[in-house]
């Protein structure tokens, strides 16, 4: 390449300064860490709306499905469980709670029907028995035949939840990222260009 040529290049390239490309790559890129920031915490505070109605008996499904569109739609709001997490980051406790508290009282109702149908049944069995004595060993046979209440188990479903949020998303802080990038390659082969030329 000649120098007449080169020289014109530097003519064309002495006005676009990789200082202005830099500067503006710094300041997306701290717009871009102030717009993650603000995704995390309103992803905070729609997961506390969560956990809130969680803990007053109220509708958990309105929340969730704001906090679950949030998530799946930004940047930096994940609630994955991922590789090294053991529990699901949505745990409502207290529909949890109160489902076992359900399915206690039905089976203790359950219970105590099993043992009214067994005291009917023996007194039927044994009803010149005043005293009892013979009513108890068949209360406790027949209860242990006609005996079928068991806890079934709580689906995960009802009350663990995991949402997952993309790796870019198009907001502030997935478009400030992208500006971020540019103006940083921009910088770089400005910079690189203009001393190539210089030195040529």
């Amino acid at each position: 390449m000649n120098k007449r040529r080169l020289h014109h290049y530097y003519t064309k390239l002495r006005w676009i300064k990789p200082s202005y490309f830099l500067i503006l790559a710094i300041l997306f890129g701290a717009l871009s860490v102030f717009a993650l920031r603000a995704n995390n915490e309103h992803m905070v505070k729609l997961r506390n709306a969560v956990y809130s109605a969680d803990k007053n008996n109220q509708d958990t499904q309105t929340p969730l499905k704001a906090l679950q569109a949030y998530v799946t739609s930004h940047m930096n709001t994940d609630l994955s469980a991922g590789n090294t997490s053991v529990y699901p980051p949505i745990q409502l406790k207290y529909t949890y709670d109160r489902l076992v508290q359900s399915q206690s009282a039905s089976a203790s109702a359950a219970n105590t029907q099993l043992y009214t149908d067994a005291q009917h049944y023996c007194e039927q069995q044994n009803s010149v028995d005043f005293s009892g004595h013979n009513r108890v060993p068949c209360i406790e046979q027949y209860v242990q035949s006609h005996s079928n209440v068991s806890l079934a188990t709580i689906p995960p479903s009802l009350y663990e939840f995991s949402f997952a949020s993309p790796v870019w998303s198009p907001d502030l802080a997935g478009w400030s990222l992208v500006l971020t990038f540019i103006f940083a390659v921009f910088f770089v082969t400005t910079f690189i260009a203009t001393k190539f030329i210089k030195r040529s």
